[in-house]
């Protein structure tokens, strides 16, 4: 994995605590949440706080995410809102994160610029038992203040201000004005510089858990369903409509087109549709050549050509099912029919614009693991584990590939493969008035 730390495609864009105050801040507030603090003098942080050194220290990944149920946060500046989330267990904890720093920007510069603020994406559960649980998470909830509870004091004198001006006699109020002064010391004039860290609460509709091996819920849309890797206990009890596991492919395909949560790459011939799955078939030459041990280096377009040519019978199905697609695209071969049960089926499919895109993305990159390049960008977690398994010259060629081709431009690289960014007018899910041209076949 150390492969994958140089080329910064593992622990990237962390944010590096090497000062003694942030570290004594960091200390407090550690202290503060779990009742321990780290020997460390200098680490780095994710959005929430959470160090994957100090994990180490701790030897607990989770130690601000008890149970991975409920996510706790440490804030030592506002810039931390750039990084990623490494301890989460939900796939919307990181963008709940960012938008309450984001709502919030101003009130935590000027909070983190004297100490820590830390707080809770609070649900309605403490611990995930069954996936019957997860039914019972309905919103989030973020809660907040320093460690000397700052927002608090500065609520509380606000309160005895209102208190002040509005009642008759105050004036003469000596317990109340004696209150205003010590706790005026603690907040500063806040008249003139409020703080407030309003607790506010977001939906949880759609989205990815860990728990249970992996699973998908989909409650926001026409017909509820959850979608996990393997089958598991309990899965049948949730009370939702629909559950599906990933040897289902008809039913998953069904319901992700009827629900219009994806869309074709390729809905026509034309050259820069043709090289997103030149891309991929390319990516599966590459790995059938890395199992038979090829020493791969630096490839050429050429040079890929031959691999593929001297591995033809050893590719897989896949490979054989999107060459079809490719061949009608770049208009060389006739119009191509797939059928969810065959292998190639999801890799010609990505989300379409709606709030849920880079989830569905995600599900697709898992039901088309040989794209690895996908695998990475929407799924890091399942990215990693999927690279413990490879030989080493794949892993070599796909850390260079991802650092070179990717990391430099990485949103040019991410409109080409997914589109542009959904817009406010496109945000739904109204059907498309144009059938797919890569025909869809279920069983009925």
């Amino acid at each position: 994995m150390m492969r994958l730390v140089k080329y910064g495609l593992m622990f990237g864009n962390l944010i590096e605590v090497s000062s003694e105050a942030l570290v004594s801040r960091y200390n407090r507030a550690l202290k503060h949440m779990i009742g321990k603090e780290t020997k460390l003098t200098e680490f780095h942080i994710d959005i929430s706080g959470y160090s994957p050194e100090i994990g180490d220290e701790l030897g607990d990944d989770l130690y601000l995410n008890p149970k991975g149920c409920n996510q706790q946060f440490i804030l030592l500046m506002t810039d931390q809102k750039t990084a990623p989330l490494l301890s989460s267990k939900f796939s919307t904890s990181r963008s709940i994160l960012r938008d309450f720093i984001d709502d919030h920007e101003e009130e935590l510069f000027a909070l983190t610029a004297r100490e820590a603020v830390t707080g809770e994406l609070v649900n309605s559960v403490f611990e995930i038992k069954t996936p019957a649980d997860l039914m019972r998470i309905n919103q989030i909830t973020i809660e907040a203040d320093t460690v000397t509870e700052h927002v608090a004091f500065a609520e509380t004198l606000q309160d005895n201000i209102n208190q002040f001006m509005n009642e008759e006699d105050a004036w003469w109020d000596d317990v109340l004005i004696a209150e205003m002064i010590e706790l005026a010391k603690k907040t500063g004039d806040i008249t003139r510089f409020p703080i407030q860290l309003k607790p506010k609460t977001y939906a949880k509709g759609n989205y990815y858990t860990a728990h249970f091996g992996g699973l998908y819920m989909f409650r926001d849309v026409a017909r509820p369903a959850v979608i996990a890797r393997n089958a598991i206990d309990g899965l049948a009890d949730m009370g939702i409509e629909s559950a599906y596991t990933f040897s289902q492919r008809r039913e998953i395909a069904e319901f992700l087109y009827k629900q219009n949560l994806i869309e074709l790459i390729v809905t026509e011939q034309n050259e820069a549709d043709a090289a997103i799955i030149r891309q991929k078939l390319d990516f599966m030459i590459i790995a059938t050549a890395a199992t038979f041990g090829d020493d791969l280096g630096d490839l050429s377009r050429p040079q890929i050509r031959q691999i593929g040519r001297q591995y033809a019978s050893k590719l897989p199905p896949e490979y054989h099912g999107l060459m079809d697609i490719h061949r009608w695209a770049s208009h060389k071969g006739r119009y191509p029919s797939l059928d969810p049960e065959h292998p190639a089926y999801f890799y010609a499919f990505r989300s379409r614009p709606h709030p849920d895109r880079d989830l569905i993305n995600m599900l697709l990159a898992e039901l088309s693991p040989l794209d690895f390049r996908q695998l990475f960008i929407c799924h890091k977690q399942a990215f990693y584990e999927a690279y413990r398994s490879w030989p080493d010259a794949k892993r070599d060629y796909v850390s260079k590939f991802l650092a070179d081709e990717y990391m430099i431009d990485k949103v040019g690289a991410r409109e080409t493969l997914f589109g542009p960014e959904p817009g406010m007018d496109n945000m739904g899910t109204k059907p498309d008035p144009y059938a797919p041209r890569i025909k869809v076949r279920y069983k009925t």
